[in-house]
């Protein structure tokens, strides 16, 4: 008797249980064989480490049912980084590692980490990605059809030329240099007395090499890794104007359609990715290990670090573009950043 019992419970239990394990399979089946993940650098720069080594963990923490493909060279929108933000909000992309200065046309804030010597080292990043600032912007991507998951980065932005070292915005007067699609980046460096010429990073280095452009302003990871000095860039100035942080995303749609599960296991992933991915991007340039210079110096660049006198030159030459652009990002952003740098630890 009591193993008939028994053996009923066990078929009452194995039919609650069938409805559990067809509900999940359902789900699985909804899931797309593959997610497209989009970056501007593939590898070796920290850029597409961070993205690949993302996809990696996604399929390791999901047990391999969310398969991510990187597409580095914005490929799936023609190399047009500016489109990035776009294809990533109507769902032509899934999955995004981006850089606040290519979404800035479509999220006016982001330009908040291009304004021009906001920020003096990598405390002050910090303390903007990791504090309330970086939360209100996180908040406000959550409204424009994305989920962000955690801030990786590019790095501070040095400028080199072929023509001669850059110590004063004077130097800068009549250089032809490479800047990304953002109208801030132009203001910048008009104000400067230099010719900003926008163009795609693929269109940047062939431009390099033959001389169409002087200069290009980018991290120091991006200049070995492009190997820029055999592109005739032999003259680099440490100004540290600016910082660009990447941002993990995915599209809402595309985060709606996982499970609750799943949802936690790609933010992990992406939390994971991102600690990774920064500190590639900041090895080699720091007072501890500068080896990154060393590397640079060795290809026969000449590298010149600004005095803070010579600093504050560049300053007070943008500071007309610093105020004019504040005022279009929001002043309560700026003020609330310029305040969390003020009080970084």
């Amino acid at each position: 008797m009591k193993s008939l019992k028994a053996l009923l419970t066990g078929i009452a239990l194995a039919a609650l249980t069938v409805p559990v394990l067809v509900a999940g399979a359902a789900n699985a089946a909804d899931y797309k064989a593959e997610y497209k993940l989009s970056t501007v650098l593939g590898k070796p720069f920290p850029w597409g480490v961070g993205g690949d080594r993302w996809a990696e963990l996604v399929k390791e923490k999901t047990g391999g049912r969310i398969n991510v493909k990187m597409y580095p060279g914005t490929s799936l929108v023609n190399g047009d980084q500016t489109k990035e933000f776009t294809a990533l909000r109507q769902g032509t992309i899934d999955m995004a590692v981006g850089s606040t200065i290519n979404w800035s046309p479509q999220v006016k804030e982001l330009n908040l980490f291009s304004l021009p010597f906001l920020m003096p080292d990598h405390k002050a990043l910090d303390a903007l990605t990791k504090g309330e600032v970086g939360k209100t912007l996180f908040d406000l991507l959550a409204t424009k059809d994305v989920m962000p998951l955690a801030w990786g980065e590019n790095g501070f932005r040095e400028i080199s030329n072929s023509k001669h070292p850059i110590r004063t915005p004077a130097d800068l007067k009549g250089l032809k240099i490479r800047v990304v699609g953002s109208p801030l980046y132009l203001d910048t460096f008009t104000a400067l007395g230099a010719n900003p010429t926008q163009m795609s990073w693929a269109d940047a280095q062939p431009a390099l090499s033959t001389g169409a452009v002087d200069g290009q302003e980018n991290p120091l990871a991006i200049f070995v890794a492009a190997k820029l000095a055999t592109l005739g860039q032999k003259n680099l100035t440490l100004w540290g104007y600016v910082a660009d942080p990447l941002i993990f995303v995915v599209n809402k749609e595309v985060w709606a359609s996982w499970s609750k599960e799943d949802q936690e296991a790609v933010r992990a992933a992406a939390v994971q990715a991102a600690t990774e991915e920064v500190a590639i991007s900041r090895k080699g340039i720091t007072a501890e290990d500068d080896s990154l210079l060393k590397e640079i110096t060795a290809q026969g660049v000449e590298v010149v670090r600004l005095t803070p006198d010579q600093q504050k030159a560049f300053q007070t030459a943008t500071q007309p573009v610093f105020d004019k652009w504040a005022k279009q990002i929001g002043p309560d952003l700026v003020k609330a950043a310029q305040t969390a740098i003020g009080e970084r630890k």
